[in-house]
């Protein structure tokens, strides 16, 4: 019996080349365009729309609304996590944030950036008893956190243009940043200063200091922070003690990343 040849036989057509748009997105490219993936599959426009529209509607795919392009979807990344501990950006990181956290007994976290927003992957968390809630799992707009501000920095204006401009960003405590102008310059000191803080911005009674973490490209792809309640995070404590630690996390899980420094 000829096992392949049956189970192509009972290969589902319409499955197959959901398959074949979602494979499409193999990392050469950010994002793709309903033309290219058409031509490049040899599959019908209509019937690459439709399936992009099915993986956007479920989670898998996003679509860029400048480029009207599409990207690989966070639903992606939900059912990779099973490979959380076996490869890539948390395996590497995990181990060092541990480091980290046992210097300082604060909690760190690390996160991407998503279309404006913070999505926290991962959490160690400190051995006190007061301490922060877990935000992992969670988006959380950039503007207004450490780790988020830390990512935000290295885009591109026309990207801060496209997240920001025009828009109103919504205050939730008195030190958050609501104006864009004043963003913008926040930024471009986080640029020079290669950390950002966050004074209370998104949680009155929380405090953070967070960095960028790149890849071999020398691209941003995370961030990583240290955050605590404000009482444990005088400035001189961040300044001194807590944004040496962060900085040499980063840079370590950057190189385990493949970036080849400065």
């Amino acid at each position: 019996m000829n096992v392949k040849k049956n189970k192509e036989q009972d290969i589902v057509k319409a499955v197959d080349h959901a398959f074949d748009v979602l494979e499409a997105f193999n990392g050469k490219s950010d994002e793709l365009g309903v033309t290219e993936l058409s031509k490049a599959l040899g599959l019908s426009k209509n019937n690459v729309f439709r399936l992009l529209a099915t993986f956007e509607l479920r989670g898998y795919i996003e679509q860029n609304k400048k480029t009207e392009n599409y990207r690989l979807g966070l639903k992606v990344f939900e059912l990779g996590q099973i490979y959380k501990h076996q490869s890539g950006l948390l395996r590497q990181a995990r181990p060092i944030l541990k480091e980290m956290v046992a210097e300082c007994d604060e909690s760190a976290y690390i996160a991407i950036m998503r279309d404006g927003h913070v999505v926290y992957l991962d959490m160690i968390d400190t051995t006190k008893s007061i301490k922060v809630i877990s935000r992992v799992g969670l988006r959380v707009p950039g503007y207004c956190t450490a780790i988020g501000k830390a990512q935000l920095a290295f885009e591109s204006e026309d990207e801060i243009e496209r997240l920001y401009e025009g828009k109103t960003l919504e205050r939730f405590t008195k030190n958050t940043i609501t104006d864009l102008g004043k963003l913008r310059a926040e930024l471009q000191q986080i640029t020079i200063d290669g950390e950002a803080i966050d004074t209370g911005e998104y949680e009155e009674e929380i405090k953070c200091v967070g960095v960028p973490i790149r890849d071999y490209t020398r691209r941003v792809v995370a961030g990583i922070c240290i955050s605590g309640p404000s009482f444990r995070m005088a400035k001189e404590r961040m300044k001194k003690e807590l944004s040496p630690l962060v900085h040499d996390a980063g840079m370590r899980i950057s190189m385990k990343l493949g970036y080849p420094g400065d």
